[in-house]
């Protein structure tokens, strides 16, 4: 079988001149070559634009290896990689992280260089068990991981999206009016440009959205593959149901219930009360004491058992420290009237005062 790939034959001066930019970057580029290389691109933006047609061709040959040697890695975020279904286009994007080094040491647009290094980019975040962590992520948005959370971020020039796994996240998104960055849920979108708001995966695996600034909108979407979401947007159509800041909504998931929305509004107060795990805070006013304890139980591994009816329904009310078992158990004892044993290590028994 040939090794060999023709390129498409072009006749304008940049296009012939990309070509030879992408030869000479196959066999590696002298410091005045990589000079002449930014000089070129910041004359003209068709020379960009032709650089980054020829650079997606390039990831059909087999040179990824050799490529990969003449530029730096990202800098590593944790536990990320480069995901599987976007390797096609590796090639590419070891060019374009190059063609970004070059472009920030010249005149060239930062905007545009900061497009460029965004073609091709997927990465994994989570969280373990009584873990939040905070990213930056390639666009400057700013996402806040809750418990036990799991996201892929697909960045592409025309799309930002964040598959949420499991768990619960918190997104202060970059203002970006012409790549809106999406949420999914299952086949559930949540797509906004510039706003803040939670997302989680309840316990019954509803989607909990929670707007505290701007509009986002939430709709149904059939997830295309990589190579659709490289080139075509992806976007909400504006029959989607609108959320603004201070509302809530709920989209159910189960078989009976599967699609529906229950959207309203939610005071100041209890958005801060919703939220206060940012702040690595549990904040209950008045919930039963078995709906505290299931939120408690995501901030550790320890299982509490209840030993009568009564006990559950006790009602709790306080500020206590996710994961903090120890401090949790002495206000049940001193303030709620709860008696606990532990059994073993990893489950906590239960029962109101006589």
């Amino acid at each position: 079988m040939s090794d060999i790939r023709v390129f498409p034959q072009r006749q304008d001066r940049a296009s012939r001149a990309a070509g030879d930019w992408i030869a000479a970057m196959g066999r590696g580029l002298t410091q005045k070559e990589e000079e002449q290389l930014g000089a070129w691109l910041s004359s003209d933006k068709k020379n960009y634009h032709e650089l980054m047609e020829l650079a997606r061709l390039w990831d059909e040959m087999d040179a990824l290896e050799r490529l990969a040697q003449l530029f730096p890695e990202p800098p590593q975020q944790r536990r990320q990689f480069v995901s599987r279904r976007l390797l096609a286009t590796a090639a590419s994007l070891v060019v374009v992280c190059w063609v970004f080094f070059v472009l920030s040491t010249s005149d060239f647009s930062l905007q545009t260089a900061r497009e460029v290094r965004l073609v091709a980019i997927s990465e994994s975040y989570d969280t373990e068990i009584g873990e939040q962590a905070e990213y930056s992520l390639p666009d400057g948005s700013i996402m806040t991981l809750n418990t036990n959370s799991a996201v892929r971020a697909d960045f592409t020039v025309s799309n930002r999206v964040l598959i949420l796994q499991r768990g619960e996240l918190h997104i202060a998104v970059a203002h970006d009016p012409n790549r809106p960055l999406s949420v999914i849920v299952g086949n559930k979108v949540v797509q906004a440009v510039g706003t803040e708001f939670n997302v989680e995966i309840t316990t019954d695996n509803s989607i909990e959205l929670i707007v505290t600034d701007g509009v986002v909108m939430v709709g149904v979407v059939e997830m295309p593959d990589a190579e659709v979401l490289m080139d075509k947007p992806l976007l909400l159509t504006q029959s989607s149901t609108i959320v603004g800041a201070g509302e809530r909504v709920l989209v159910r998931t189960d078989d009976q219930n599967a699609g529906a929305v229950d959207a309203g509004s939610v005071a100041s107060k209890e958005i801060a009360v919703k939220l206060s795990w940012r702040e690595g805070n549990l904040i209950f006013r008045g919930e039963s004491l078995e709906e505290a304890v299931s939120e408690v139980e995501r901030y550790t591994a320890v299982e509490f058992i209840f030993l009568d009816e009564d006990a559950k329904k006790v009602r709790v009310a306080g500020l206590f420290k996710a994961g903090d078992v120890d401090g949790l158990l002495a206000a049940f004892r001193d303030h709620f009237r709860i008696t606990y044993e532990w059994q073993g290590d990893d489950r906590i028994l239960l029962s109101s005062q006589q």
